[in-house]
């Protein structure tokens, strides 16, 4: 007879991956009794949001058979759940009341499709070396408040023996993210809707080399994610720091051209190399997480949910009828 599976056994799962990070009872609200629950704030009143590694909302009793991973929860992630049968979703990203559900409050949402909600985030960072791994290094300096920043994360690594030039750093993630396949895909789109001026995500902002040449020699690299805070005067610092480091890397967010990191990789004779962007954290986090489930919840369906964002010019989007009637309520009750 196979085992059943419980929204409760999906959280002991997720705190087994997690090394106990977990929220798994009312003591972890409180203050500092758990370090992954933070509060984040830009201080735009009225959006802080408050991670909780867990379970969000679901009943512990109810039976899983099916668990949809994904990285940001969206209303489209809810009804695609509801329609396919998922009975329980984890979410990388922190979850915020109506924000992640359409506008509309997550316990009836949720419980209108009887679908169990947990989240992981900060709780599930720093558990693996995927990120330095997909891009062909590996670490063996890590600081995650670089300069005292908190969050302002750096990892110095040396290059993986396949990996001998900054060409090859691309080549690895282009064979690794598919995305030849994306670019066929995004090609067969555009000729199906006559449209050229399509673009989509993990095509447009693929790795690119922003300073040096492909076939430039890859030995020790600084791996930075310039979002966090990171700034040129970190980069002379860190390069001091670490002798003979020949290149810059940045993922998960990029710095375009004219930024001061430019100038600075350039003054130091660093190659800079932009990486994955964050639309591909799908696969550097929400794979292995997926996997690790099936691996000890193996009686469970785990399938990925994963976002594919594309640009259309306004007039190219949906029928003409669909046209008409936008134009029609635009019209006729928009604009005064």
């Amino acid at each position: 007879m196979e085992k059943k599976v419980f929204v409760r056994d999906v959280l002991h799962t997720l705190d087994k991956i997690t090394g106990g990070r977990v929220v798994k009872s009312a003591e972890d609200y409180a203050c500092g009794k758990n370090p992954f629950v933070v509060t984040k704030t830009s201080n735009i009143p009225g959006k802080a949001v408050t991670e909780l590694p867990g379970l969000i909302w679901g009943n512990p009793d109810q039976e899983v058979k099916k668990i949809a991973v994904l990285m940001t929860l969206t209303e489209s992630g809810i009804e695609l759940a509801g329609a396919t049968g998922v009975d329980a979703i984890v979410a990388h990203h922190t979850i915020a009341d109506a924000a992640n559900s359409g506008g509309v409050l997550l316990k009836t949402y949720l419980s209108l499709y009887n679908i169990a909600l947990f989240e992981l985030h900060e709780a599930f960072h720093g558990l693996h070396p995927g990120i330095s791994y997909l891009h062909g290094h590996k670490a063996y300096h890590v600081d995650i408040k670089y300069g005292g920043i908190p969050g302002n994360i750096m990892y110095v690594g040396e290059a993986l023996p396949e990996v001998k030039t900054v060409g090859d750093m691309l080549t690895r993630l282009d064979k690794l993210m598919n995305t030849e396949f994306e670019e066929q895909f995004l090609a067969k789109e555009r000729e199906i809707r006559g449209c050229d001026a399509i673009e989509e995500t993990s095509v447009k902002a693929r790795g690119k080399i922003l300073v040096g040449k492909g076939d430039n020699p890859v030995h020790k690299i600084i791996h930075i994610f310039p979002h966090t805070g990171f700034t040129p005067e970190h980069l002379e610092q860190a390069v001091k720091e670490h002798p003979g480091a020949d290149t810059l890397l940045a993922t998960i967010s990029r710095v375009k051209p004219g930024n001061a990191l430019i100038a600075k990789a350039e003054e130091l004779g660093l190659n800079f190399v932009c990486g994955n962007s964050h639309a591909m954290e799908i696969m550097e986090n929400g794979l292995p997480l997926a996997r690790a489930i099936k691996m000890y919840l193996p009686e469970v369906e785990v399938v990925i949910f994963r976002e594919r964002v594309t640009s259309i010019p306004l007039e190219a989007v949906g029928s003409a009828s669909i046209q008409d009637y936008a134009a029609m309520i635009a019209q006729d009750f928009l604009v005064k």
